[in-house]
């Protein structure tokens, strides 16, 4: 983490000039057996293809709005990233019919024909796979951004006192972001104290939260910023990595406390 750091993209910047290799974001989906583990690096390539992507052939620009109708998943996370790399805002569950550009998964493609602007379609299948078939009226993402380029530069300064994040009808600018995501990289262990980020109870859940760089495993939805900040920003913020896991409740009896452990988890928030 560096002080200097006032956007989100920033925080990815820092963590990529720090640490390429560690671990970032390890994504379990308990519905189809799916783990996916990026790096700093791996992941900021993704992001830096898909601020392409939303800077070129989306012509989105700072200030315009994306409405995220995706769930917490890795690509979610990347496209969070690449929003504030662009200076477009990042609105979670947002109106479509508001926005200059929707994102959406493969279960919110009706609500998402609200938008009238760029219509962007995420299978979200493992390995990043592509829909069989594009739907109707959208570019399919796994389609479009794997020819994008591996370095992103902005056209304009990305202003860390405009608005970057929309979440739960609150609008948050960047440095606000940076400033919730350090405050909550603290709580979770960065701040020095034992067992600052433990859940009660939670079986194997501490072991790690006194230092920084705390492991977190997140079950929360994206659609509070309890959810973001656990399943990416506090990561990002405190030099940590998350557990990202979606539909959790599938999980066998004993199959949680087996992940804490495979994991190296330090905190869990479900």
């Amino acid at each position: 983490m560096n002080a200097n750091d006032r956007t989100p993209a920033d925080l990815l910047r820092s963590a990529l000039a720090s640490d390429p290799g560690r671990p970032l974001v390890t994504f379990y989906d308990d519905a189809t057996g799916e783990r996916v583990e990026l790096s700093v690096a791996t992941f900021a390539n993704w992001v830096a293809k898909t601020a392409n992507l939303l800077q070129g052939d989306l012509a989105a620009e700072p200030g315009d709005r994306a409405v995220l109708l995706l769930p917490a998943h890795w690509q979610t996370a990347v496209w969070l990233l690449a929003c504030s790399s662009v200076g477009v805002v990042a609105d979670v569950g947002g109106d479509p019919a508001s926005a200059d550009l929707v994102v959406s998964g493969p279960d919110s493609l009706e609500a998402a024909r609200a938008c009238s602007g760029e219509r962007v379609a995420l299978a979200l299948r493992p390995l990043g796979g592509r829909f069989p078939q594009a739907p109707e009226g959208f570019s399919d993402y796994a389609v479009e951004v794997p020819g994008q380029g591996d370095q992103f530069a902005p056209y304009a300064p990305v202003d860390p006192d405009e608005v970057a994040l929309v979440v739960d009808g609150v609008e948050l600018t960047g440095s606000e972001v940076v400033a919730r995501a350090r405050e909550d990289a603290g709580r979770l262990g960065g701040g020095g104290e034992a067992g600052a980020g433990r859940e009660a109870g939670e079986a194997g859940a501490g072991r790690e939260a006194g230092a920084v760089g705390v492991r977190v495993l997140s079950g929360l939805s994206y659609g509070t910023w309890e959810g973001l900040s656990a399943g990416l920003f506090a990561a990002l913020a405190g030099g940590g990595s998350v557990v990202l896991c979606r539909n959790l409740e599938r999980l066998p009896e004993g199959g949680l406390e087996k992940r804490v452990g495979d994991e190296r988890v330090g905190v869990v928030r479900r």
